[in-house]
């Protein structure tokens, strides 16, 4: 349940982040490119930011997510339905459905995958990799403490989760 009357910020950049790449596979299932992804990903964020008061709990986040980018997908379509064929706003709803339906088992396993791979780091790369979730200025904390610069702290988190992404491929493809 969201703590105040009125969410905060944190309270959006929190639940945005915890949601953000299964909403993004859901505009992808959607929508025909991935600029067309970041375009109603952008208008969905805002659009999310502004109504955040109308959520009851932090549960009902990603359906509803969901549902704001869908709308925002069949309006997508509408604005370039000059230059490009548009999908029927039934058949939207049915690709909807269906990656909700077949969406969610493949997330839990990459969650898991991911997970198992964070416990395979060992524990100053994972509070590393780790350290951009963890708040604002969580960051510059921990490069004022190891006496490197930010950059730096980017670049070996980059590093990071490249083999981060090597060990979560191939615990995914070893799952078939």
């Amino acid at each position: 349940m969201l703590e105040e009357s009125s969410p905060s910020q944190r309270d959006f950049e929190r639940l945005f982040e915890a949601n953000e790449l299964a909403l993004r596979l859901h505009a992808r299932a959607l929508l025909p490119s991935w600029d067309a992804v970041d375009e109603v990903m952008q208008t969905s964020s805002l659009i999310m930011w502004k109504k955040l008061a109308h959520l009851d709990d932090d549960d009902g986040f990603l359906p509803w997510g969901k549902c704001i980018i869908r709308f925002e997908s069949q309006k997508y379509f509408r604005t370039k339905s000059r230059d490009h064929l548009v999908f029927d706003p039934d058949l939207l709803e049915l690709l909807s459905k269906h990656d909700e339906e077949s969406e969610m088992p493949c997330l839990k396993q990459e969650e898991a995958a991911l997970t198992r791979c964070l416990e395979a780091l060992g524990s100053a790369s994972r509070k590393l990799v780790l350290a951009p979730y963890q708040g604002h200025g969580h960051l510059t904390e921990l490069a004022l403490a190891s006496g490197r610069t930010r950059n730096s702290l980017y670049k070996q988190i980059r590093r990071i989760r490249g083999k981060l992404e090597q060990c979560v491929t191939q615990q995914m493809e070893g799952r078939t």
